[in-house]
């Protein structure tokens, strides 16, 4: 089977989207090739039977230079290659524009969406699409239809506990992801203060992330004004985002990792820490068949400062073992329900059920196919 793949990112340092090179890696076993179109490219470390072909946002390409070059990969690809499917990952614009193209020459196109955000151009490339592929049901916006439910894709080799590296003392409450207003985080400020006024017991927040442009640097500077207006200056502290393979630590260091999106989101960085073995507290209904058993312990009303302290002061006061029974459980809910192993698996059969092709024999029987 040969895979056409559009992208958002390749670029293995980006702090967001550097997990799709180990998807990318993982396709590519299971497919004889992938030629990839992204929109930015910048560390790239591929198999070699994977071509990457940039439309050059990252080097400040204007939206119809980038279209024109779009244009030039997608025609010299398919006049070199027969492509059996089209993956466009994140990227409706590219389904709209590779559309009428790749209809014209029968290549079925899936493209992948999780994100609340309702568009016109997702409207149009679902229609356009064979079918849509999300995370959780809840991520995507749109009708139903078409979708079909993969899971995350965790890569669970990088995201895993190490018992050689225990939590840090005084405990470490840790919050990562971009900095946002969507990610909530007065709500974490306001409940570390009421934790701190209730508790009394030394404990620190850590928030890893950036602002994804100049329009939330008037975010950020709030946040600090909360932290002083709230004196938890000895208690916050923010870091910048890191690269993918600096998270692992971590979240290992955290006793507990908080995500405070609503519901409509599939931030991956929640199935990252769970794949770390540490408990989640979340404010996404949308998780909660991956928190399973533990989901009305863990699940907090969003923008509740007083549910989220009253979870907080529990995590925290609970003995290692229960706080480990409870790692130990997500992590294996992650392994069964969103591994990368298995995302790969559902991937590579859904191409080959919609361009009529086989994959892998190897794929095919493996049980985490199904």
């Amino acid at each position: 089977m040969r895979l056409l793949l559009f992208n958002l990112a390749t670029d293995l340092d980006d702090p967001i989207l550097g997990f799709t090179t180990r998807w990318v890696q993982a396709l590519a076993e299971r497919v004889e090739c992938v030629h990839i179109i992204t929109m930015r490219a910048g560390r790239v470390e591929v198999p070699g039977n994977v071509r990457v072909y940039s439309v050059g946002k990252e080097k400040g390409y204007s939206e119809p230079r980038r279209a024109e070059l779009f244009y030039r990969h997608l025609f010299r690809i398919l006049g070199e290659e027969r492509i059996d499917v089209c993956f466009s990952h994140m990227m409706p614009i590219f389904t709209l524009l590779a559309a009428p193209v790749l209809k014209r020459k029968g290549i079925p196109i899936v493209t992948w969406y999780a994100h609340p955000s309702l568009t016109w151009t997702l409207k149009l490339a679902h229609r356009l699409s064979n079918c849509m592929v999300t995370s959780l049901a809840t991520a995507y916006p749109y009708k139903h239809d078409k979708l079909i439910v993969v899971g995350q894709g965790i890569d669970t080799e990088l995201f895993t506990p190490d018992p050689q590296v225990p939590p840090d003392n005084p405990p470490l409450i840790l919050c990562v992801g971009r900095l946002s207003p969507v990610k909530d985080h007065p709500t974490l400020l306001r409940a570390a203060a009421l934790v701190r006024e209730r508790l009394g017991n030394p404990f620190r927040v850590v928030i890893v992330g950036e602002p994804a442009g100049p329009q939330d640097e008037p975010y950020v500077r709030s946040l600090h004004q909360q932290v002083k207006e709230l004196a938890l200056e000895g208690i916050v502290l923010f870091q910048p985002a890191v690269p993918m393979a600096s998270l692992p630590s971590w979240y290992r260091r955290c006793t507990v990792h908080v995500n405070l999106t609503p519901i409509g989101f599939g931030d991956k960085v929640v199935w990252e820490a769970m794949a770390c073995g540490r408990p989640c507290l979340v404010a996404n209904e949308g998780f909660r068949e991956t928190l399973g058993i533990w989901g009305d312990h863990l699940i907090f009303r969003y923008g509740g400062p007083l549910a989220l302290a009253e979870r907080l002061e529990w995590i925290l006061l609970s003995r290692k073992r229960e706080k480990d029974q409870i790692g130990a459980y997500l992590q294996n809910q992650v392994l069964r329900l969103h591994g990368l192993e298995r995302l790969a698996n559902r991937l590579a059969i859904l191409f080959g059920e919609v361009s009529g092709k086989s994959c892998r024999e190897r794929c095919c029987q493996s049980p985490d196919a199904q």
